[in-house]
């Protein structure tokens, strides 16, 4: 699409900001001033617009794009009557940057997903398991299970959404099992994200700013599985072993499904392979994996030329066989349809999100913040505050303003509190992405209030799985 080379080209412009990331800007601290003030104001308030979406139906993205905007005039007036007319400018640029990393690295991911999705893998796996007559409880932990390996490599979002669309489809009419269901996997999603460095946007930051080395994140794995296992076991008890019908759900494989599947895997490794060995960004591995996808989709387009499908229609034209059974016209691949794809108001979402905290962060608000919560309480107590945190506001701008505070912490901290930013959102059923869009998959079911009537059981496992972390990753930990 045009409009998509437009914002390609436009992404070039960014480059020089590499340059001006070598210079720090001095900042100083505006938090009393009552423009500053204002500046808060108006991040609240555009939050408030993004937590009633589901309400209001104005995309997340809209309110925090124009607060960006409004923080950062605030920001570069302020430093400019102060006499200083640069600090302001390579702040922004700074935080361009760090955007624009995050920004490449999830349009590479979201397109391999889009397409994996579009050759039918994540189908195929929905058709087995519902075709299968497994009892309730069994698809309880199926679902559970998969939630938690999947999302380690694909984003929690989608993988949640598959598995609940497997619950729904099982459960039929049985709307307590729905909820149930439903609720574990959201737990299952958001706990398996958080001991990969691709699963979950908060443990993506923590990597690319080279806080935590690759491997150190899979430290994480036992406290993330005692995360999701503790309130699973508990809800499990009210799940019937009842084994309703298997339902007939067909589905197949397209051409070239299993190469892309290889392809995504190669890419994660090149992604790894360009931090841990070349020492170079990881976005630089995820966008030649890419181009690898693409040069690969050209392949598919000239495939889908030649039509290797006789039941198949010409493309674009609608055929008859001999029976008069209509045949669906053939399609061909493009790659930037994928792309197109991508979840534009997320990643414009996360723009705004950067750009804000990093502006309120200019005018002095995240030393102040630092200040009360890590000198006030501790690594540690500040650490399990931002999990709860996580539960009410989205944990992308939670972390983002610790990573900017830059908290003097160990190892063990710094995982501590990607561990709690990760499962912290499933306290409540709006804390994370997944919570949001099951919620609106199974609307009327899976509902907010429904969620709350188990947090006790997840906040038991919130808390065990810090303990847990504490009792097998304490050499982490810097003892004072």
């Amino acid at each position: 699409m045009y409009w998509l080379r437009i914002a390609g080209g436009a992404l070039l412009a960014i480059a020089p900001l590499a340059a001006a990331a070598a210079e720090e800007p001095a900042l100083k601290d505006f938090s009393g001033h009552w423009a500053a003030i204002a500046g808060v104001i108006v991040f609240c308030l555009a939050y408030v617009l993004v937590i009633a979406e589901e309400s209001i139906h104005l995309r997340k993205s809209k309110p925090v794009m124009v607060a960006a905007g409004i923080i950062w005039t605030i920001v570069a007036l302020l430093y400019a009557a102060s006499g200083d007319t640069h600090s302001a400018e390579l702040a922004v640029r700074n935080n361009l940057l760090e955007f624009a990393e995050l920004f490449l690295f999830l349009l590479a991911a979201m397109t391999y997903i889009n397409t994996m999705e579009e050759r039918g893998v994540f189908d195929v796996l929905r058709a087995w398991l519902v075709s299968q007559g497994f009892s309730l409880r069994t698809i309880f932990w199926l679902t559970g299970a998969l939630a938690f390996v999947i999302s380690p490599v694909a984003d929690n979002l989608t993988t949640a959404l598959l598995m609940a669309t497997v619950a729904t489809a099982v459960a039929g009419s049985n709307t307590r099992f729905v909820t149930v269901a439903c609720i574990n996997i959201v737990v299952a999603a958001n706990a398996g994200g958080a001991f990969s460095p691709f699963g979950d946007i908060t443990t993506l930051m923590v990597w690319q700013k080279g806080l935590v080395h690759f491997m150190d994140f899979f430290h994480l794995l036992v406290p993330s599985l005692v995360n999701w296992l503790v309130p699973a076991a508990l809800m499990s008890v009210v799940i019937s072993k009842d084994r309703p019908a298997a339902l007939e759900d067909r589905a197949q494989l397209k051409q070239g499904a299993w190469v892309v599947t290889g392809l995504f895997l190669l890419t994660i490794v090149m992604a790894v392979g360009a931090h841990n060995f070349l020492h170079l960004p990881p976005v630089l591995g995820m966008m030649s994996g890419l181009g690898l996808l693409k040069m690969f989709g050209y392949y598919l387009k000239l495939q889908s030329h030649k039509g290797h499908d006789p039941g198949a229609g010409a493309l674009g034209v609608e055929t008859y066989d001999g029976n008069g059974q209509q045949h669906k016209p053939r399609e061909e691949f493009n790659i930037f349809r994928k792309l197109a794809r991508a979840e534009w108001d997320t990643l414009m979402f996360f723009y705004g999100v950067i750009l804000c905290v990093g502006g309120l962060g200019t005018l002095g608000y995240l030393g102040l913040i630092s200040g009360l919560m890590y000198d006030g309480l501790g690594a540690t107590g500040a650490n399990i505050l931002v999990g709860l945190l996580s539960a009410i506001i989205d944990n992308i701008p939670v972390m983002f303003a610790v990573l900017s505070m830059q908290p003097h912490m160990d190892t063990g901290q710094w995982l501590l509190v990607t561990l709690t930013a990760g499962v912290g959102g499933s306290l409540l059923s709006v804390g994370s992405a997944a919570g949001v869009a099951v919620m609106g998959q199974a609307r009327g079911v899976y509902t907010f209030f429904a969620h709350l009537k188990w947090s006790w059981a997840i906040a038991l496992g919130y808390v065990a799985s810090i303990w847990v972390h504490f009792l097998v990753n304490g050499r982490f930990f810097t003892v004072s």
